[in-house]
């Protein structure tokens, strides 16, 4: 009986640490692959918008996971600080967009929850949030919504490919065969 058990406990352990390595090359993949694409630009009147990490938050989100939709969001914003492409501000814009939309898609199973969750996330709350670190941590004045606008352009066309992806995804049945790649 004991050794049922224990082959049981061992046939789960083996799985789930399977499990969580394909979702770490999955999340590698990922951050590799936002990083090398985020100079990628969208000219939208006098602005441009940088999409792709916004896309990366839903595709991770629906995946993979919030705990992993954060982190990944976390290197990437970390990554791009240390090469000097990125700014202080990626970090709770991202890292927000990304919990929130893996959360509540985690929670439901709705793709719309997961775009809606991203757009607010960064948009509204991620943006709003990078009034501190402008004004704590890079000593720039600026209005506390000053960000919202900006982030909510770049979220809302990184979320819109990212559904059209996800839609194309689920159009060749694909979603549910790369999910249970990832979680087999």
């Amino acid at each position: 009986m004991n050794n049922q058990i224990q082959s049981t406990v061992q046939g789960v352990s083996g799985t789930t640490s399977k499990v969580r390595v394909k979702k770490l090359v999955i999340s590698g993949m990922l951050v590799a692959l936002t990083v090398a694409l985020s100079g990628f630009s969208i000219p939208i009147g006098a602005s441009r918008c940088f999409p792709i990490q916004h896309l990366v938050n839903v595709l991770a989100g629906v995946f993979l996971g919030p705990v992993w939709g954060v982190s990944m969001a976390f290197s990437t914003s970390l990554i791009r600080n240390l090469m000097g492409t990125g700014s202080l501000l990626a970090f709770p814009g991202s890292m927000v967009g990304a919990f929130l939309g893996a959360y509540l898609f985690r929670k439901t199973g709705k793709f719309f929850l997961a775009y809606a969750g991203e757009i607010i996330g960064t948009g509204l709350i991620g943006g709003t949030l990078c009034y501190p670190v402008a004004v704590l941590l890079m000593g720039k004045e600026v209005a506390v919504f000053f960000f919202v606008v900006p982030f909510l352009m770049s979220t809302a066309c990184g979320t819109i490919l990212a559904a059209i992806l996800i839609e194309v995804l689920r159009r060749l049945g694909l979603i549910s065969y790369l999910g249970r790649l990832i979680h087999e």
